[in-house]
């Protein structure tokens, strides 16, 4: 559900990048001012795994559509919901700016709408009512399930407004928006039960993760736990993510009736683009230019993918474990 510069105006566009920009720094402030750091060093291997899951499209059946995991929920519940919305705000960025996933003029509607609400709605509001500190199956299953879903439907609508308020599309509100909540309906569906799988695991294997305020008792297994996953899967998983298109691309298409999106043109999103184009060195996760004899249509080995999904994990653990380095030291 990454939002596309094409559906955007650069007013909606600059307008979301000062919100997200604000809660980023909110959220560096509230970090600071608590008294407890425990859950700061996880910022960067959460994010590298968080990465890494994104780059998995799974197909919805029967609709030839596919989805892939926000993680917004599973790090709100594993780091709390400043330390979340910044360490997903660095996984967006290093998509949008190294491998050209969404738009720079939609890199602060995709935080807002990624980051924001499973972290700041769905899992103070849902998720911890239901679940709370329990590591009890069913109410991580509930909480999980029903924030996870919440969330991701209020993100789509979001993706929808900010559409609407944009007004350089010809996308009819009432028709955009009966195509996308139901195909995000299906995809928060299985993100609840992945992050409900995670937590389950998380819960039997290092239970001290889901209590608030509260270090894991084996930092190395933690580190391991969910870094060794994180490169496996964006190195080698990532092979077999579907080709189809995700629920934003699937809607367009059914209310456009193409599936090709006209992208906007003007003097922001053109010098825009052209600066994405330049500094992305990895777009669409694979290599600029692949000679035709090194492809091979019948198998599902991917050079390019593996290394973008091996830097990128790295590059999401640099960056999100240097920042939470840094706001740990700034704690007083």
């Amino acid at each position: 559900m990454h939002m596309a510069d094409a559906l955007l105006s650069p007013v909606v566009g600059s307008a979301f990048w000062i919100a997200s920009g604000t809660l980023i720094g909110y959220s560096a402030k509230k970090i600071t001012e608590e008294n407890d750091n425990s859950k700061t060093p996880l910022m960067g291997v959460l994010g590298a795994f968080v990465f890494a899951t994104q780059m998995i499209n799974f197909s919805i059946p029967g609709t030839g559509s596919s989805g892939h995991l926000g993680g917004g929920l599973l790090l709100a519940v594993l780091l709390g919901p400043y330390r979340a919305f910044i360490t997903l705000a660095s996984v967006l960025i290093i998509q949008c700016l190294f491998f050209a996933d969404g738009g720079v003029l939609a890199l602060g509607c995709n935080m807002f709408n990624l980051a924001f609400f499973p972290a700041f709605i769905a899992f103070p509001f849902i998720y911890k009512v239901i679940a709370g500190s329990s590591v009890s199956p069913g109410k991580l299953a509930a909480g999980s399930m029903t924030a996870a879903t919440a969330g991701l439907l209020m993100g789509a609508l979001s993706v929808v407004l900010q559409t609407l308020f944009s007004g350089i599309t010809e996308l009819p509100f009432s028709a955009f928006i009966l195509f996308m909540l139901p195909i995000h309906l299906a995809i928060g569906i299985i993100e609840g039960l992945v992050t409900w799988g995670v937590l389950a695991f998380v819960a039997k294997t290092e239970p001290a993760l889901l209590v608030p305020a509260k270090m894991a008792s084996h930092p190395r297994f933690t580190f391991a736990l969910f870094t060794v996953p994180a490169l496996l899967i964006g190195g080698v998983i990532s092979w077999f993510a579907s080709p189809q298109p995700d629920g934003l691309e699937w809607s367009i298409a059914k209310v456009s009736g193409s599936e090709e999106f006209r992208p906007a043109s003007g003097p922001v999103h053109d010098a825009l683009a052209d600066f994405q184009q330049k500094i992305a060195f990895l777009p669409d996760y694979g290599f600029i230019s692949s000679p035709e004899s090194l492809k091979n249509s019948e198998s599902p080995v991917n050079a390019g993918t593996s290394l973008s999904g091996i830097v990128g994990s790295l590059s999401v653990l640099a960056a999100a474990g240097t920042v939470g380095l840094l706001l740990g030291r700034k704690r007083t």
